[in-house]
């Protein structure tokens, strides 16, 4: 049973440590630049879920920042990096730490983008609503738009 798996049937499963990663995981797992960062990066984690068990996660702050950073620093392009990112967190070794609805934020590719899609996701997760002034943003669920 992977991270998401367990993430999606909302128990955890056992005593199995959980770990969240950083931006720099994410990056090294889509880019796979430099190669032996990349192939410790798998390896580790690997071991890490195959081997103990553990469940891994990412937070969308690490997503968002990923996302960013693929765009900036490795030239791809928006459906690119969420593409990568999508396969990454499908992969069974890592899991958004906001489930399923993040896997549906890296697919959207209507406005709001994809930063907005993770707040609203945060927030809603957290049994709140959002309260903003874009338009665009307020159309997702559980958005309000603070009008005049």
């Amino acid at each position: 049973m992977t991270a998401t798996d367990r993430l999606e049937g909302g128990t955890q499963v056992g005593t199995a440590r959980r770990y969240g990663v950083d931006t720099s995981i994410l990056v090294r797992l889509i880019a796979q630049e430099p190669r032996a960062d990349f192939e410790r990066c798998l390896s580790q984690l690997g071991a890490l879920v195959d081997e103990r068990g553990c469940e891994i996660f990412a937070s969308n702050q690490a997503i968002g920042e990923a996302y960013a950073a693929l765009i900036h620093h490795y030239d791809l392009s928006s459906s690119d990096a969420k593409a990568g990112l999508r396969d990454v967190l499908t992969s069974g070794l890592i899991a958004p730490q906001n489930g399923p609805a993040v896997l549906d934020a890296l697919v959207a590719t209507s406005n709001p983008g994809l930063f907005d899609r993770l707040i609203a996701v945060d927030y809603e997760r957290a049994g709140m609503d959002t309260l903003t002034l874009d338009r665009r943003m307020a159309s997702l669920r559980r958005v309000r738009l603070v009008s005049e």
